[in-house]
């Protein structure tokens, strides 16, 4: 049995282990992921097992270790960073869009950097002021970048050893609120499609679609909606960019509504995209405009007021039901 029930967090620990023992070129680094096992724990014992020069704890510059990555990559390696919470990497943002997402391009394809930067993002925790971020859009606007994240234990297993075997920078967002649900992860089958959305609980009714901390909202707002006699359909995007529209738009011709969950702002955020080429894709087969659900356009507020700026069950309810009174 390849089959074991584990937390998403130890399912990206053992995920890591397999690829450091698997590859001699693959490397972990970022701030107190060796010693400490990470703020999460996401790292817990791997630079026990496989010393310190393979995990590495990093000075406090995430500029730094993005760019030792990328002269790693050049050389040959495979690292593995993380970005120990959301709002710490615009310090590495420099690094990640002029040079990480550029170099294959500007070499006319002679280089590849097969770096993953690992963040924990969103909210939900009750932490403090940059500890929130969800700051996808913002990466998936950059041509030469892929952006992921995953909602299961299963998905975060596979995903990651995907991304770390990709030849393509991969920004591999952690939902951190979920970092402790469980679920089963057979780890001796590869699902593939790392880019390939999923459809998670069918429906005909109206199709809601969500990424990483906002999966398990949309599947609880479905479940609500089912009480009420409505089929609502749930599709995990798993992938930022590219994003699926083939799956969304297969799922839209047969419900003929859409609602979009994320919990980055709604102001020029990814649903806004979708909300574009979906309308342009499906516009004889909509039958109400496409809603988005999402933050505010406004800082991530102190903890005590986060539930306020959340996407919850109430709001997607609230969207589902606009949606379905047209």
């Amino acid at each position: 049995m390849t089959v074991t029930r584990m937390t998403l967090g130890k399912a990206l620990n053992e995920s890591l282990r397999h690829a450091l023992d698997s590859d001699p070129k693959v490397l972990v680094m970022g701030e107190d992921v060796g010693r400490l096992g990470g703020v999460f724990r996401i790292t817990d014992g791997l630079q026990k097992d496989f010393g310190e020069h393979r995990v590495m704890d990093s000075p406090l510059a995430e500029s730094g270790i993005v760019g030792t990555a990328i002269g790693l990559a050049l050389r040959g390696y495979r690292p593995v960073v993380e970005i120990q919470f959301d709002g710490f990497v615009f310090p590495a943002y420099d690094q990640i869009v002029t040079q990480l997402a550029k170099m294959h391009a500007r070499s006319l394809g002679r280089v590849r950097l097969p770096v993953v930067i690992r963040i924990p993002y969103g909210g939900g925790i009750g932490a403090v002021e940059h500890h929130s971020e969800s700051p996808e859009a913002l990466f998936a606007h950059v041509a030469g970048l892929k952006v992921v994240s995953p909602s299961t234990p299963s998905d975060a297993y596979w995903m990651l050893r995907q991304a770390i075997r990709s030849d393509d920078p991969v920004i591999f967002f952690e939902p951190k609120r979920r970092y402790y649900e469980k679920g089963d992860v057979d780890t001796g089958a590869d699902p593939g499609g790392l880019h390939a959305a999923r459809v998670v609980r069918e429906g005909t009714d109206l199709t809601l679609v969500g990424y990483g901390p906002t999966v398990r909202t949309c599947l609880d707002a479905a479940a609500v909606a089912a009480e009420e006699g409505r089929s609502v359909e749930v599709l995990d995007l798993r992938s930022v960019s590219p994003l699926d529209f083939d799956a969304i738009q297969a799922s839209v011709t047969k419900t003929g509504r859409l609602v979009v969950v994320h919990e980055a702002p709604v102001f020029f955020g990814s649903g806004a995209e979708i909300a574009a080429r979906i309308t342009e894709r499906c516009f004889y087969h909509l039958e109400a405009p496409v809603l988005r659900v999402g933050g505010y356009h406004s800082p991530y507020p102190p903890s005590r007021l986060e539930e306020e700026y959340l996407p919850g069950l109430d709001r997607v309810l609230d969207a589902v039901d606009r949606s379905l009174a047209h």
